[in-house]
């Protein structure tokens, strides 16, 4: 009885001291990888205590901290199999608790998955905002804030399942990629629906569903031969990260000595060789918000947490794309290395940062092989970067209707004039709006010909388009008068119950009205007609002078051509075909995209005023 009994104590000894274990991170791991070095976040009470034997693979290396609830375990996967190993945690040459870790077996091809590029129109959405597609997870017991519609700044209930009962909506709009904002854990008690301050990177929010429903999201998406970009968050963490509660290091995030310090937001200050240090490391060290920890990339265990943490993400949601957010806010030389480690292992991705500048030399300091970067031997390798400055022009020039030296298409003009800066100008990504941004009807106060002119130019120029749900059917909605929550509006139709129901045509009961129909057809013809133009994916640009606040250019190649005229004068306007010989060459005529009209181009063009017109040469 007594030897029974201390067995049992025994048995009973070793369970408790299993479950110092709490976590381990990446909870697995692929054989095959390009890079063999897997860094093996533990996390328990104390755990650091112990010594760390695992049989059949190589430790490079094991790395304790000040913090002794942490180990870091860096171990060679060069000949690892598909299969379980044992990561046995020993204490004076005994193991006293075992640690099972799982290598699957990688998808076929998985290292050449091509990324979204320029012949892809991208579709943003913020998930809380666009459908619910499964009530019963509006709120959730594992975090705090709960439902409330009502609130424009509160959770509204969007889903991931939401996004997939509407991927027939997107694939006939034309959409070819989508961008969800954040879908990670946020369990900050407050103004959490956003999704930025994340609190586990491994674990999709509750109330946006499952690991398992963004994964099916993936693959519900690559049937219609759609892709899916994730919205990545390297600057920073939520106040609620359960890493932020207990540090691995002191210096794992930015820390102050006078507490919370906010980021100066001076970009510029990354490149600047006149800057003071203390104005670099204000934009670089400081956090984006209280509730926003600012990462600390140059510690090279928090890299390489990220780092993994982005493939496992690509690995295991199948997906086709990064969008990185506050791209410019991070230690350059950190996120360099992250960008590159990500590309080393899938060199067709593509990962496109937010470098929010207002300046074209600016911006393409960030893009990958800048010769701009490369004065102070910086190379971000960042695949795309946003075209900010296209943006800024976007939301001024359809309000100027007299074009001057410098008011009108000309802004457009001189945007482009600026594309020898870049490296890859085909990757650049275009936008009139998105989650951060008064809303481009809301500017141009729901006005059709401006929406029309607006998304001609970004569908037709060069580079990736990208639009902000809702614009095609006239969303409006004011961050600067209303806040944040005005642009992010819900989706009309998205729950059960509205009113009405833009997602449904408008002979449907309660489908689109006449109004939101007009914007949903020019921009499905639109979007439709791209998907099969080679031309304007690859083409070169060819653009005159605006003249009478008229902006002419070409998309061409070897093989088609195609005009595209933008009428930003309240009055109709006659050209003389004569000065678009270079870009004409010897087609005769032209057929409008949007009415299948054929239009003689041999001496004058007429074009109505506040109007595009997209022409595809013969």
């Amino acid at each position: 009885m007594k030897t029974k009994l201390l067995v049992l104590f025994a048995w009973c000894l070793v369970a408790m001291t299993q479950a110092q274990v709490e976590k381990i991170e990446p909870p697995f791991w692929w054989s095959g990888m390009y890079n063999k070095e897997l860094q093996l976040m533990c996390y328990g009470k104390d755990i650091s205590r112990y010594d760390i034997k695992i049989e059949g693979i190589t430790i490079d290396e094991v790395k304790k901290t000040e913090n002794p609830n942490y180990v870091f375990i860096t171990v060679n996967t060069k000949e690892v199999n598909p299969g379980s190993i044992s990561i046995d945690f020993t204490e004076n040459g005994n193991v006293v608790f075992s640690q099972p870790y799982e290598f699957k077996k990688r998808k076929e091809n998985s290292s050449q998955r091509k990324g979204f590029d320029s012949s892809d129109v991208m579709y943003l959405i913020m998930p809380d905002r666009f459908a619910n597609g499964d009530p019963n997870n509006d709120s959730h017991p594992d975090v705090v804030e709960k439902a409330d519609r009502s609130n424009p700044a509160g959770r509204h209930g969007g889903d991931i399942q939401g996004i997939i009962d509407h991927l027939d909506y997107l694939k006939t709009l034309g959409a070819t990629a989508l961008w969800s904002t954040p879908l990670l854990e946020d369990n900050e008690p407050v103004y959490s629906y956003h999704t930025y301050a994340q609190s586990d990177l491994y674990k999709i929010d509750p109330r946006y569903g499952t690991n398992e429903d963004y994964k099916r999201l993936a693959s519900e998406m690559h049937a219609l031969d759609m892709k899916l970009i994730m919205d990545y968050v390297t600057n920073h963490w939520g106040s609620k990260h359960w890493m932020i509660k207990d540090l691995p290091t002191q210096d794992w995030i930015h820390q102050w000595p006078e507490g919370f310090k906010r980021s100066n937001y001076r970009m510029t200050t990354q490149f600047d060789a006149n800057a003071s240090s203390i104005d670099r490391r204000g934009c670089m060290d400081g956090w984006f918000d209280t509730t926003m920890p600012d990462m600390n990339q140059s510690n090279p265990l928090l890299l390489k947490y990220i780092t993994q943490n982005a493939i496992w993400w690509i690995e295991y949601a199948d997906l086709d794309g990064f969008r990185v957010d506050t791209y410019s806010y991070n230690d350059k030389k950190g996120i360099a290395k992250w960008t590159k480690a990500i590309m080393d292992e899938y060199p067709k991705f593509n990962i496109v940062g937010e470098v929010w500048m207002h300046d074209q030399a600016q911006m393409a300091y960030w893009q990958k092989d800048s010769k701009i970067g490369a004065i102070d031997t910086f190379n971000s390798h960042l695949p795309s970067v946003m075209d900010f400055t296209l943006h800024d022009a976007l939301t001024v020039i359809f309000n100027e209707d007299k074009g001057t030296w410098d008011k009108g298409m000309i802004k457009a003009y001189d945007n482009f004039t600026n594309d020898f800066l870049y490296p890859d100008i085909n990757n650049l990504l275009l936008f009139a709006g998105n989650h951060d941004t008064n809303r481009i009807n809301e500017i141009y106060q729901g006005d059709i010909n401006k929406y029309k002119m607006t998304m001609t130019l970004v569908l037709t120029t060069r580079g990736i388009p990208q639009m902000y749900y809702g614009d095609e059917i006239g969303m409006l909605g004011s961050r600067d008068k209303n806040g944040d929550g005005d642009i992010r509006r819900d989706f009309p139709g998205g729950w059960k119950g509205d009113t009405q129901n833009a997602f449904l045509a408008t002979d449907k009961e309660k489908g689109r009205t006449n109004d939101q129909e007009a914007f949903h057809s020019f921009t499905k013809k639109v979007l439709n007609w791209r998907k099969k133009a080679n031309v304007i994916h690859t083409g070169k640009l060819l653009h005159y002078i605006p003249f009478d606040n008229v902006y002419v250019y070409f998309r061409y190649n070897k093989e088609k051509s195609v005009m595209i005229i933008i009428n930003n004068n309240s009055n109709d306007q006659k050209l003389e075909v004569a000065r678009f010989k270079e870009g004409l060459k010897d087609f005769k005529m032209g057929t409008d995209i949007i009415t299948d009209a054929n239009i003689d181009l041999t001496e004058t063009i007429t074009i109505q005023g506040k109007t595009p017109l997209i022409l595809e040469l013969k």
